[in-house]
């Protein structure tokens, strides 16, 4: 099971080859969702108080001067085992997409009572979700799209595709040219 365990600031050991930059605009972040919401993802050590996941809410808590954080000590990990989830905590977020009529609407929800901008995206950002949206769905609308037939047609070699492209555009065909 795992047990959540405080430990002073100054005894984590950040790992020397994280691939994980963290922007001085990206831990201000952080420490503005600390300063809300609380310390609610502790950070993951090793047996060492080595580091796993966590450097940008350490770099945060250090930037509000908070003495303890919560951590989280990871057991039993193999070396190769600790450096790879220091590099799949970070990477597996990021395969992740937006559902954007979902956020907006969350979004719309909250914003009489919380900053938006402490969700972390920019004002562009932020500015495209909630005012964008009903743009591009004005923008889409059914009479925009055009549907397209396509016909694929296997040729023997190179020459072989130049003359039937040559043959479908005399004969008036609109016609590109792919090579898989």
């Amino acid at each position: 099971m795992l047990e959540i365990n405080y430990r002073g600031t100054a005894d984590l050991i950040p790992y020397v080859n994280n691939s994980r930059t963290h922007s001085e605009q990206q831990v201000q972040q952080v420490a503005s969702s600390i300063k809300e919401f609380g310390f609610t993802n502790p950070i993951l050590i090793d047996e060492d108080d080595g580091i796993i996941a966590g450097h940008g809410r350490l770099q945060a808590a250090q930037l509000l001067g908070l003495d303890k954080v919560p951590t989280i000590t990871l057991t039993g990990l193999s070396e190769a085992q600790r450096k790879a989830y220091v590099i799949a905590d970070n990477k597996l977020a990021l395969n992740a997409d937006w559902d954007y009529e979902a956020l907006k609407l969350e979004m719309l929800d909250i914003a009489d009572d919380i900053d938006l901008a402490l969700l972390g995206f920019d004002d562009d950002e932020l500015a495209a979700i909630v005012d964008g949206l009903e743009e591009v769905e004005a923008e889409l609308q059914e009479e925009d799209y055009k549907e397209i037939f396509n016909i694929i047609v296997s040729c023997k070699d190179e020459n072989h595709q130049e003359r039937v492209y040559n043959e479908l555009l005399e004969k008036g065909y609109e016609c590109q040219v792919q090579s898989l």
